[in-house]
């Protein structure tokens, strides 16, 4: 009769400290997933910080009547492959006139409909993915002048997702131990009132 009362007894703790639980639970949950997306759109928004001003730098640049192949330079840029920026600099009609991207040996292309968002806006920033398995953060800004165009500027993403994919675990490791602490806690705390009444 006593092992069922204690059973009882042992049922009822676990069912208080679980009703006072939940809504901790649910609260950590919710700041979990906030901090990583808060994290995450960190991480995306400054990956975009050098190619902000490299195409500023260079739509500035044409616009005072430099040469685009003089400002894009000879070097050239598997990025597919490699980690360093990359300048495409396109006519009025989207065609581009200078490169130092490339992808299998070809200046990749570039989606029209983005020349028309650019035209209307003034710039865009963009994960461009010209192929499978290669992503970039892109800033594409429009130019004036006496020959008016377009200026993309744009870096790899592949070290930011390496993170971005390191920061999931992490974040869901603090997520359960947090769930677990807190339950441990609602559970003492309830059999520490019971045996004080």
């Amino acid at each position: 009769m006593s092992a069922q009362r204690s059973t009882r007894s042992l049922y009822s703790l676990f069912r208080r400290a679980i009703s006072y639980w939940l809504p901790i639970a649910a609260a950590i949950t919710a700041l979990s997933g906030l901090f990583y997306v808060v994290a995450q759109q960190i991480y995306r928004q400054s990956a975009n910080d050098p190619q902000i001003q490299l195409a500023e730098d260079t739509a500035a640049q044409l616009e005072a009547g430099a040469q685009p192949q003089a400002l894009v330079g000879s070097n050239k840029v598997d990025i597919a492959r490699s980690l360093a920026p990359f300048l495409i600099i396109y006519d009025d009609t989207g065609n581009p006139i200078a490169s130092s991207a490339q992808l299998n040996g070809q200046t990749p292309s570039l989606p029209s409909g983005v020349f028309t968002d650019v035209r209307k806006s003034g710039d865009d920033r963009i994960t461009w993915q010209p192929q499978e398995g290669v992503r970039s953060a892109t800033i594409i800004t429009h130019f004036a002048g006496p020959h008016p165009g377009f200026v993309l500027a744009g870096r790899s993403l592949t070290e930011v997702e390496k993170r971005v994919d390191q920061l999931a675990p992490l974040v869901g490791l603090g997520w359960l131990s947090t769930l677990a602490g807190t339950l441990v806690a609602c559970l003492l705390v309830q059999a520490l009132s019971k045996r004080e009444s």
